[in-house]
């Protein structure tokens, strides 16, 4: 039976999704530190096609030779979510944004085949976990979203009604006035627990990533659902919230992709093959 890998090569991550070594489609994760273990998993499939995408896929490419193709991230991104969504949602028939929350954001409007990014922000898992290792000596991403979970960001954030007495500003109380904006106000001996700042690195990044979707779908009316997925959402019950609260508050449905952080990937696989 003929083998074909998809290999999405990002910053943190390795992603790959292989067809043909068993029912269905597997996937896997590596570390994108290290790439010789990569080239070995992938030498091992002895792939007949290999499609590359991702800031890593050129780097391997020139280690892998004449088997493999080089597959545009968003055109792969754009093509796995809509397989993925098909799987889980039926397919999209309307246009839709969809957002890869990788080491930074890309937001891109998919409508049919057209597959275009029409924004983004550096801020993602990258920005969470280096702010996570200078603020708490935090290095892993899973140990951060496991501490996110116990955590309470109001003991860092400073809301609207730590500034505004009820009623004195048509703002509900409980929206954040200023991220990580506690600290600079009280004792400097009272130290936040980590799980407090490792919440409140989540709702940093999750608060403006919805708000730059929101904004970017205001732009393109026609897009009424926005599509989540990326590696910085796997076991991440804590962002996904903050995400799907603020979106929806701001008038659209919302789509967690299953296997979301796998969509290049599956993209890059389906377009080499194709």
């Amino acid at each position: 039976m003929r083998v074909a890998v998809g290999v999405d090569a990002g910053a943190s991550l390795a992603k790959l999704a292989i067809q043909g070594r068993e029912p269905g489609l597997g996937l896997e994760l590596l570390p994108a530190s290290q790439p010789e273990r990569i080239l070995e998993r992938i030498e091992e499939l002895a792939a007949d096609r290999i499609g590359l995408t991702g800031a890593g896929a050129a780097l391997l490419g020139r280690s892998l030779g004449e088997s493999t193709v080089h597959v545009n991230e968003f055109a792969a991104w754009g093509n796995g979510a809509g397989a993925l969504l098909h799987d889980q949602a039926g397919g999209a028939n309307e246009p839709y944004l969809l957002v890869s929350l990788g080491t930074g954001t890309s937001v891109m409007l998919c409508d049919g085949l057209a597959v275009n990014r029409i924004g983004g922000t550096a801020l993602g898992g990258g920005t969470m976990l280096g702010l996570s290792a200078l603020l708490f000596g935090c290095r892993e991403f899973r140990a951060l979203a496991d501490l996110a979970v116990r955590g309470d960001r109001r003991e860092v954030d400073l809301l609207v009604s730590d500034i505004y007495k009820p009623g004195e500003i048509p703002l509900a109380g409980d929206l954040t006035a200023a991220c990580f904006g506690k600290p600079a106000l009280r004792d400097p001996r009272t130290k936040p627990r980590q799980e407090d700042l490792a919440q409140a690195l989540m709702g940093l990044v999750g608060e403006n990533v919805a708000l730059l979707c929101v904004g970017l779908a205001a732009a393109a009316p026609q897009a009424r659902r926005v599509v989540f997925g990326g590696s910085t959402l796997r076991s991440n019950p804590t962002l996904r919230d903050i995400l799907q609260s603020i979106t929806a508050a701001l008038g659209r449905d919302v789509v967690f992709l299953d296997n979301g952080e796998f969509a290049g990937a599956i993209g890059a696989l389906r377009l080499a093959s194709s």
